[in-house]
Parts: C-alpha cells; sequence; structure tokens
C-alpha cells in the first residue's frame, strides 16, 4: 500500500495524522523561517522515534526554509551548512526516513555554476546519516532546482561528489513547484527519472498559480489550476511516498482522496 499523508504544523503531528489516516508525517523541527538549531519534542530521540513506528506512521523532516548552501554569500553558506548538518542528525536521531531541503539559489549576475560548485562542497562535507532529499523548487533565476536542466546540473555535480561517501542523496518532487516552473506534469516523471534515476519522495500540491508562473502557493486538490487527475497520475507514476502540503482545512480530505484513488 502506498503511503500517504501530511504536512503537519501543530505541536502534535502525530495525533493529527492518526486522526486522518496518514502514513506519512512531515513536520518542522523547530522555526522554518529561522537559524536555531532543531528541537526534538519531549527531549528523547528514541522515544519520539518508537511512538511513530507503534502507530505506524513514517517520519519526514522539512529543513528550514532559510538554508541555502548554494549561496555565495558567505553569511548565508557557512551558516546553512552548518544548519543542515544539524537537521540531518535529529532527523536521523528520531527515525526519520528523509531530510527534504530546498535546491536554494544565488543572486543577481551570480553564475549558477557557482551555486551547483557550493553544493558539491556541501556534500563532501556533511554526513549524511539518512538520505538527504533535494526538492525542486518553483521560480528564480538563480535557482539550482527548478528547471530540468538545472535540476541534471545540479544533480550531475551533486550525485557524483555522494558517490565519495557520506551517505544518500536523493529527490523530492514537488507538483506545484513543477508546475510553476514550467515543467508538464503529464511526462514529469518520466523525465525526473532520466535525470535523477529516482523519485524518493512527493510532495503532491495543487497550485493556485497558472503553469509557469513561478509563484509558490499551495491549494487543495479542488480548488487549484492543476487537474487533480494529473496529480494522481504523478503519484500513481512516482511510485514513491506521499506527503501533501495543502492548506488546512482541507488537508484531511486531500489525504483521504488520494487514498481512496490509489
Amino acid at each position: 500500500m502506498m503511503r500517504i499523508g501530511g504536512h503537519f504544523h501543530s505541536d502534535h503531528p502525530l495525533e493529527d495524522a492518526v486522526a486522518c489516516g496518514a502514513r506519512t508525517a512531515q513536520f518542522f523541527l523547530g522555526d522554518p523561517q529561522g537559524w536555531k538549531g532543531p528541537v526534538i519534542p519531549g527531549g528523547d530521540p528514541a522515544a519520539f522515534g518508537d511512538a511513530y513506528a507503534a502507530a505506524d506512521v513514517d517520519i519526514y523532516i522539512h529543513a528550514p526554509y532559510v538554508i541555502n548552501v548554494a549561496s555565495t554569500n558567505n553569511r548565508i553558506r557557512i551558516p546553512s551548512r552548518k544548519l543542515l548538518d544539524q537537521q540531518l542528525k535529529a532527523a536521523a536521531a528520531i527515525g526519520a526516513k528523509g531530510l527534504i531541503v530546498h535546491g536554494g539559489h544565488v543572486t543577481g549576475d551570480i553564475d549558477p555554476a557557482q551555486g551547483v560548485a557550493n553544493w558539491v562542497k556541501a556534500v563532501q562535507q556533511i554526513e549524511r546519516p539518512l538520505p538527504m532529499l533535494i526538492e525542486n523548487t518553483a521560480g528564480g533565476n538563480g535557482a539550482m532546482a527548478r528547471s530540468l536542466d538545472a535540476i541534471a546540473r545540479l544533480w550531475d555535480a551533486v550525485s557524483a561528489a555522494a558517490d565519495g561517501g557520506g551517505g544518500e542523496v536523493g529527490f523530492c518532487l514537488d507538483t506545484c513547484h513543477a508546475n510553476s516552473a514550467g515543467i508538464d506534469l503529464a511526462d514529469a516523471v518520466d523525465r525526473v527519472k532520466a535525470i535523477t534515476g529516482r523519485i524518493d519522495l512527493v510532495h503532491c500540491n495543487n497550485s493556485r498559480d497558472e503553469f509557469g508562473s513561478g509563484a509558490d502557493r499551495h491549494a487543495n486538490f479542488d480548488a487549484g489550476t492543476i487537474d487533480p487527475q494529473a496529480l494522481l497520475a504523478v503519484v500513481r507514476a512516482a511510485g514513491a511516498p506521499v506527503v501533501c502540503e495543502t492548506p488546512e482545512p482541507g488537508l484531511a480530505a486531500d489525504i483521504a482522496w488520494l487514498r481512496d484513488q490509489t
């Protein structure tokens, strides 16, 4: 059975997951917009992870949005590496299946190749005690993982660096981000897999905005610009665990619909 669930923003994501029949629960270990290190609720990583295992709910941790290891700004890149390392260790301590991190970006007229080089250094320097899943993003001219060409450039470099050790690097496909980036969902899975060879997680989200808009605004399945059947087709083709990051209060209904259709 496909593992389907959601991103939960409350202080009790396990309770929320169980209440809506989710089999995956994604959440943050702290402030997604801050630089403070991760905090494990209750302070006992083993007990925390055991509770999810007993409920048959897989944990996925989303890294803070501020992390940008591609940046050429030392004040951003260096703290990003440190925080990413902390997040990976904390996620592993609670038995998470993966840590999701955005591809990041460079700014202004900086050559994206410099951002790729910074990613390579991060992969070489940071141990990965669980899979680190790079997520495609919706907009930005200097984005590392927006277009398929950009994803290919980043993936080729990062996967080669990861072959030197340190743990797995994987890929998370976000449907809203792909649609907003101008990637046709009809063959997105095949085209991404042709680049990465894998999709480890699907963020199944509708979009409030039109195809190619560059906007990252999620919508519930019945309220966005993407045909829900197109979202379902992506999930079926990917064959990977799913996290719905759609708005409350429709999240539970989205999870239930997707579960019933698969």
